[in-house]
């Protein structure tokens, strides 16, 4: 005759006379419920369906069990609204209780205004090697300047935003439109400071018309300073690290430096001799100054710098917060509303 197994997850009928010592799949320990996983405490498996959850396959071999576990004590209510002993209610099992893992803390954004430390920088070989060509055909062409004041065919005019070259003594001649302003990037957006025709495209922005006419500069004046110009740069991340890259070619270490403190930095760069690239960049995340490093290379630049917290960064820069309505903008919109409505 035979009879109900009652291992948990067996559920098999078996005869009593042939119950082999392998013969039963169980699960000895208990099932545990917890944010919406279910599986069983003596093995691992967890799964949000309960149908699932009762086909789970135990994870333990033994005999077959025909003695029924005693059921859980029902606490008795008295006359008097008394009830029994707690340990009596009690299980007669052991509980197991597992807790998820607590959520690492955020950190807190410090001061934008807090100290700046200029980054320690490391100079590529490839980068060495092309400064020193760099300065022997400079003294090169420097020697032959000082030979000769003549202006050389396709010598680029030194203004702002004008893309003409010199062709002869004809070229002395033509209108110059330049910009007599300087480059600004800010917030994803390119323009000239003179007039202020903002951009998002680089290629635009470069070909934009100049606002100002004039002659045309040929040569840079002495006692001029260096030629502030727009550089293209562009970053990526890992889990630990975010990479900026400023595609500036053979920039000049001893004049070039990155200020940064944990969410802001400074950039300025010198790079062809005469070329010169600022730019202050709101960081979205924080960053551990100490464990970032500038890599200067001959084609360009990388600040690599550390994340103080293991995230994933949304976007390179913080964009500024959205100052509320006025009251006149809010009285406006409540008018627009109920005209609406009516």
């Amino acid at each position: 005759m035979s009879v109900l197994c009652y291992n948990k997850g067996c559920g098999q009928r078996f005869d009593p006379e042939n119950n082999p010592a392998d013969g039963c799949t169980y699960h000895p320990g208990v099932p545990v419920f917890h944010d919406a996983l279910k599986g069983w405490s003596c093995c691992k498996r967890r799964t949000t369906d309960f149908s699932d959850f009762l086909s789970i396959v135990g994870c333990t071999k033994g005999p077959h069990n025909k003695e029924k576990p005693p059921e859980p004590v029902k606490p008795d209510v008295t006359s008097s609204g008394e009830k029994k002993g707690t340990d009596d209610q009690k299980p007669k099992f052991n509980e197991y209780i597992i807790s998820a893992p607590k959520p690492q803390e955020a950190i807190c954004r410090p001061s934008p205004d807090e100290p700046v430390v200029r980054l320690q920088h490391k100079v590529s070989a490839s980068l060495k090697q092309a400064l020193e060509k760099l300065k022997l055909s400079e003294n090169v062409a420097e020697i032959k300047e000082e030979e000769s004041d003549e202006i050389k065919i396709g010598t680029s005019c030194k203004n702002g935003g004008c893309t003409k070259s010199y062709d002869g003594p004809a070229s002395d001649k033509e209108t110059c439109s330049y910009h007599a302003g300087f480059p600004i990037f800010h917030e994803g957006m390119k323009y000239w400071s003179c007039c202020k025709k903002k951009t998002s495209d680089f290629n635009a922005f470069l070909s934009q018309e100049g606002c100002a006419k004039g002659t045309h500069l040929w040569r840079k004046k002495d006692d001029e300073g260096k030629k502030v110009v727009p550089c293209r740069f562009d970053w990526h991340q890992t889990g630990t690290q975010v990479i900026l890259s400023i595609y500036s070619k053979n920039a000049i270490p001893e004049q070039s430096y990155v200020d940064a403190n944990s969410t802001t930095l400074d950039i300025h760069i010198v790079f062809e001799g005469e070329k010169e690239f600022d730019q202050k960049i709101s960081l979205w995340g924080v960053i551990d100054v100490s464990k970032s490093v500038v890599n200067m290379m001959a084609a360009k630049i990388e600040v690599a710098m550390k994340k103080s917290e293991a995230m994933s960064w949304a976007r390179l820069d913080l964009p500024p917060p959205v100052p509320p309505p006025k009251e006149n903008e809010k009285k406006q919109e409540d008018t627009d509303s109920e005209e609406e409505t009516e």
